[in-house]
């Protein structure tokens, strides 16, 4: 007999929260807190699994739709939101930041509001599991929790390593627990109500744990992700209102059915929400800020959950800005994100730094394919949304490992480190070609959203597309050769990480191969029913017969090349050379003899470029110009309705 679904779903909201109080009470890193850990997460991956493959096998998602008595849990979500308001309030008095006061209670009054004197639309279905909140369950309950089991492990070395920081590791960890169940909550939910509640705990979280340390750089940046989450929060909550008291309307299914022009207001205030959670400019600077955060804060914030909650809800609402100058905008701004990120990478050699700005230009990439409203864009945008959980949150704790090792994340102190650190390096090598190669997803995916701009006739999307990848191109292969070029001295160093952190590890970079072998399985049985539930139509396969093939080939040749190249080096001897250099090697490939006689050192570095858009000459201008961009759409399409 099979489990309900809704029992289900309701045990991966809930049970969350009971593990972050259990790991809250066991302060100390043991081994009874790790086991705690590792069965509750896997209890909780287990249960996303069941939810996705019994949704996804059904073909009916229309029949994973509830209405069940809701006073229990809406009176639950009241408190809640009461609770985050306090809490916002309480710290914000604290540390002095008295604007995030402004911003907790503009965005919350006015819900409790409409909830508490009953204006609010009764009556909807509250959860909704379609096939892209199965997809959601799996990028949650697989990637979310190996993160959990990798900062098992990582805590217990991150205090042997900062001795200044104090040991609060059950505290932050229960946190990362909460925020799971906040995401599946969020997924599950229907009801806009409940998205607004789950979508201001994750905000507060995220807040949390990038304030961690307690330190003063940590502070500030936990106050600036939060105020530039909670101004989100606040156009959700206008988005909101305006559906229950204007519309009539309660639930984002029904915003997404459209009828009523007026919807694309709280559509846009909506997508504007997205824009600050995803990280998009001008909103960018609170998740490159989220890195003074221990590294299970940047997987967790970076691939599997904050920032995809705000593309997961421009996915939704795509169909919907076909047309409109919301989706232009939108995409516009994604598109500008994109390129400027991806420039920006370029010019940084922190690794953590790297990730960072590559996180933001693939949430711009993202944006902008949703923006378009076509199937072909959404195609590419869920496709990118897989590929990226799995290959950042692989990356981030690969860098994270390889700090505890070498005590540097500088992608210049990496040369080498197929031999210093070669498993490690095997490791990010595969999460690297993951990000950029084919035949792996993010660059087939690349090849759906440049279609889906071509057919939008936009030369500016086409171009943004064109150069952001090839800067894209740039700064991973530059990273790629720093791991595998070999020098003659190089040494092994001690690889320290624990066992306990390969849990997470290997299947992560297991699942980047498995998926590149099963892309055109996942485009017909993931994505496809996803753009036919989404257009409320059969769209054509945007993968065809053709593309299948010419992947199947290139996925052979991944493995063929290097394999043949072996065969035939089989019975050779390799000869050892020294470096070619402006002057005489002097021997030790390490230093060279110059004009004048005088021994030098011998130092190879990536070029940066910082002196034509740095940080200093590009962020600042990116930040002002996308403003520029957010406000005239709100102001165009919010003003001119009322």
């Amino acid at each position: 007999m099979s489990i309900p679904i809704l029992s289900v779903v309701n045990f991966l909201i809930l049970f969350p929260f009971i593990m972050a109080a259990l790991i809250f009470i066991l302060k100390e890193a043991s081994p009874l807190r790790s086991a705690v850990i590792m069965l509750g997460g896997f209890t909780i991956m287990a249960s996303a699994i069941y939810v996705a493959v019994n949704v996804l096998i059904s073909g009916d998602p229309s029949q994973f739709v509830y209405l069940e008595h809701t006073h229990i849990s809406d009176t639950i979500a009241v408190c809640g939101e009461v609770f985050l308001m306090l809490l916002v309030c309480f710290l914000s008095i604290k540390y002095k930041k008295y604007y995030a006061i402004i911003f907790s209670l503009a965005g919350t009054i006015p819900v409790l509001w409409m909830d508490l004197t009953g204006r609010a639309v009764e009556g909807n279905a509250h959860v909704r599991i379609d096939t892209f909140a199965a997809v959601m369950y799996l990028i949650v309950g697989v990637v979310g929790i190996l993160i959990c089991i990798y900062a098992s492990g990582y805590m217990k070395d991150y205090h042997h390593h900062h001795t200044d920081v104090q040991d609060r590791s059950n505290y932050f960890i229960a946190l990362m627990f909460v925020f799971l169940g906040a995401m599946f909550g969020l997924i599950s939910s229907d009801s806009l109500s409940w998205i607004y509640f789950f979508w201001e705990i994750t905000s507060v979280c995220s807040f949390l744990m990038i304030g961690y340390t307690r330190t003063q750089e940590a502070v500030n940046n936990s106050f600036r992700a939060l105020w530039m989450n909670l101004l989100g929060g606040c156009g959700f909550a206008a988005g909101l209102m305006i559906c229950n008291l204007g519309l009539g309307i309660s639930n984002l299914s029904q915003v997404t059915e459209g009828g009523n022009e007026l919807v694309i207001v709280p559509v846009t205030l909506f997508a504007f929400a997205a824009l600050t959670k995803s990280a998009q400019f001008p909103f960018s600077r609170w998740l490159l800020g989220a890195m003074v955060a221990p590294t299970p804060s940047s997987a967790l914030l970076h691939s599997a959950t904050m920032v995809k909650i705000g593309v997961y809800m421009l996915i939704r609402l795509s169909p919907i800005m076909y047309g409109t100058l919301t989706g232009v905008m939108i995409t516009v701004i994604g598109g500008f994100t994109f390129f400027t990120a991806s420039l920006l990478a370029i010019t940084v050699s922190d690794g953590k730094k790297v990730l960072a700005y590559s996180t933001i230009s693939n949430l711009g990439l993202i944006t902008a394919c949703a923006g378009t409203g076509t199937p072909e864009g959404v195609w590419a945008a869920v496709m990118l949304v897989l590929f990226h959980a799995v290959s950042k949150s692989l990356l981030f704790q690969t860098v994270g490992d390889i700090e505890n090792c070498m005590h540097s994340r500088d992608i210049e102190d990496m040369h080498g480190l197929i031999i210093k650190l070669p498993r490690l390096a095997f490791i990010m090598i595969i999460g690297i070609c993951g990000m950029f190669l084919a035949p792996f997803g993010m660059l087939v995916s690349k090849w759906a959203a440049l279609k889906s701009f071509v057919d939008s006739g936009s030369v500016w999307l086409v171009l943004f597309l064109v150069f952001g990848s090839g800067s894209t191109l740039f700064y991973w292969a530059k990273w790629l050769g720093k791991i595998c070029t070999v020098i003659h001295q190089s040494f092994e160093l001690e690889d320290i990480t624990p066992r306990s952190e390969m849990v997470s590890i290997f299947p992560l970079t297991s699942l980047i191969i498995i998926m590149c072998f099963a892309f055109p399985w996942m485009s017909g049985n993931m994505i496809q029913p996803i753009l036919d539930e989404a257009f409320h139509t059969n769209i054509p396969d945007v993968i065809g017969g053709s593309d299948v093939i010419i992947m199947m080939i290139m996925v052979a040749m991944v493995f063929m090349i290097p394999i043949g190249s072996r065969f035939l080096s089989i019975g050779k001897k390799s000869k050892m050379t020294m470096s070619y250099v402006a002057g005489v090697n002097a021997g030790d490939d390490r230093h060279y003899i110059d004009s004048f006689g005088k021994e030098r050192a011998l130092y190879m570095s990536n070029w940066y470029m910082r002196d034509f858009f740095g940080e200093d000459k590009l962020l600042s201008p990116c930040v002002w110009v996308a403003a520029v961009l957010v406000a005239v759409m709100l102001i165009v399409v919010v003003g001119g309705a009322i």
